[in-house]
Parts: C-alpha cells; structure tokens; sequence
C-alpha cells in the first residue's frame, strides 16, 4: 500500500487500507478472512483500471510529482553498476541538482547524467529540487564531452520542474549555459539518450536533453511550461492549471503522436513509484535496443541524424488558397 496518495487514488488507497487491515486481523487473530479478501482484491483491480485507465493529462501531472517516484539516483541504482559520481563544472561549483558519472550498464561502460530531487525537505534544499543552476549545465556538458573523448554512449534522466529561477543563477549566466549546452549538444559524436523520468519542465529539461533517442515513461510529461506557469500567463490564475495541461498535449502519448519522443516507457498500473523495478527493466529494455541502434552509427551519420531528428519538429504545411 502507498501511503502518500492524489486525490483521485483515494477510492485505491481506501481500498488497500481495508484489504491490509484484514490481512492483519487474520494472522492475529487466526480467523479465515481468504473470501473476504479476494473480493476486496478482484474489487481493487476494478478500481485502479477505472481510474487510471482514464487519467487527465493534470492528473498525470501530478503522477510525475509523486513524491515517492524513482528519482535518477534510484534508476542508475536498479539499472547500473561500479557507479562513479563526478563533480563540479570547474568554473564555480558543484551542483547537486545535477547527477553525472560513469557507470556500467550491461557490462559496457556509460556516462549518466541526470537531474536529482530530495526526498525530504532538507535534501530538497540541498538540490534546489531538481532545478539545476547554471554550473549543472556546466557540469553536464564537461561530463559529455568526457564521454565524447572515449567514445561512451551518455544516459540521460530528466526530472525537473525548471531550471533553478534565482538571482544568483542569473548572474551566473543560466541562459548562456542552457543555450550553449543546446549548441554543444547537436554536435557531439557520442550517442545520446535521454528519458524523462518524472518532471520535463521548459529549458531546465531541454539543457540536458538534445538527444538522438528520447523516451518518455508513461506518466512523466515534457512541455515549454509547467501547467501552472501556462495558466498564470493565458489565465492569471494557477487553479486554471489542469486546462493549461490539457492544451499543452505535454502527455507521453500527445508527444508521440506528434512524432517529438521516440517512445512510451511502460509504468505499472498507478505509476512508476507503484513498482520501480517494473518501470526499471522497462527502461533497460529501450536502452539496450537504443545503445544498439545507435552504436551502428559512425560519428558523422549520428550527428547529422540528431540534427534532422530536432530540425523536422514544428513542420507544418499551410493550407492551399
């Protein structure tokens, strides 16, 4: 059972509490409860489809900010070994918002780069939550070139709600260094691949994320703007968010469709938190097939096809008068 439900998981979340407190019953108490369960669990399952087969755009939304979902740290644990954490940007500081290091997944060396929220308040604070600053960037960028030096394929987890909006990232150059890592990203010659793990949000995400395989998971969303920040703009109210998100087709399925993602990484029923190991070797599964694909692929042909990847985005035909 998750203890920290949504909103709209309380009729799941209702039903599990019940369904654990008869288990418990039953062994204190030595009582054969097995019908009473099974129909509370066959219940169960009927409910969970109901609402998570339909679930809005916003309440994905709120999914992808769970605050119990695998962050980078969490995947690169489940997904790699002899994991080497490398730090600072070598021009002002280290930025814990932004993970990088070697690893190896599959039995091959990788770079992985990602970004990183807390779990608790303090740690939050520590890694302004998820929202690099300018010297991630840096810092990722340094890493990727490193993987370019010796011909590494880069793994990628976006996970941020922005980049970090403080004066002091401003001062430090946030657009420059989010401008240059998109620059510097369409002509690396190492293959890159980017999944958006949770929280895709604007130039924060972007920075890291000139990729030539990008994957969704299924209840993660990537947009210009988070939903909140649409509706202050359009509607000067942040309530209006769950319209905002439903126009700005940020789901994995309106990005595909859209042809902006190169795949849907499948979650659990209720999200990737609901069993991370699932979603795990879900994305193992897009990785190997991706590192393969693109290891095929000679420096200048990886180049020139990430940058026509990035090129046909927003193409639209005028209508004939």
């Amino acid at each position: 059972m998750n203890g920290s439900g949504l909103d709209f998981e309380k009729p799941i979340l209702e039903l599990e509490r019940k369904i654990e407190e008869l288990k418990t019953f039953t062994a204190r108490e030595d009582i054969d409860l097995s019908s009473e369960i099974k129909k509370l669990e066959s219940r169960l399952e009927k409910v969970k489809k109901e609402v998570f087969d339909n679930l809005t755009p916003w309440q994905r939304v709120q999914i992808a900010r769970h605050p119990k979902r695998p962050y980078t740290l969490d995947y690169i644990d489940m997904l790699m070994t002899d994991f080497v954490e490398l730090h600072g940007d070598r021009h002002f500081a280290d930025d814990r918002a932004m993970v990088c290091g070697i690893a190896k997944f599959n039995g091959k060396n990788v770079v992985c780069i990602g970004h990183q929220k807390g779990r608790d308040t303090k740690e939050n604070l520590a890694r302004s939550f998820g929202s690099a600053n300018p010297e991630g960037y840096r810092k990722a960028l340094r890493i990727m070139k490193l993987a370019e030096k010796f011909s590494l394929p880069v793994v990628i987890f976006i996970d941020t709600p922005g980049a970090y909006p403080g004066i002091g990232a401003e001062e430090r150059g946030q657009a420059e260094a989010i401008s240059y890592n998109l620059r510097e990203m369409t002509t690396l010659t190492a293959p890159l691949i980017a999944f958006v793990i949770g929280e895709g949000g604007s130039g924060g995400a972007l920075g890291i994320g000139v990729c030539d395989k990008v994957f969704v998971l299924e209840n993660a969303y990537y947009s210009v703007i988070s939903p909140e920040g649409c509706a202050a703009i359009l509607w000067k109210e942040r309530s209006k968010a769950p319209s905002a998100a439903e126009a700005l087709k940020l789901t994995a399925n309106d990005l595909l469709d859209m042809d902006i993602i190169d795949g849907i990484v499948k979650e659990p029923l209720g999200g990737a938190h609901r069993d991370p190991n699932f979603t795990s070797q879900n994305i193992k599964k897009q990785l190997i097939d991706a590192i393969s694909e693109l290891s095929k692929l000679g420096k200048k042909d990886l180049v020139e096809t990430r940058y026509r990847k990035f090129r046909k985005i927003g193409v639209f035909k005028e209508p004939e008068k």
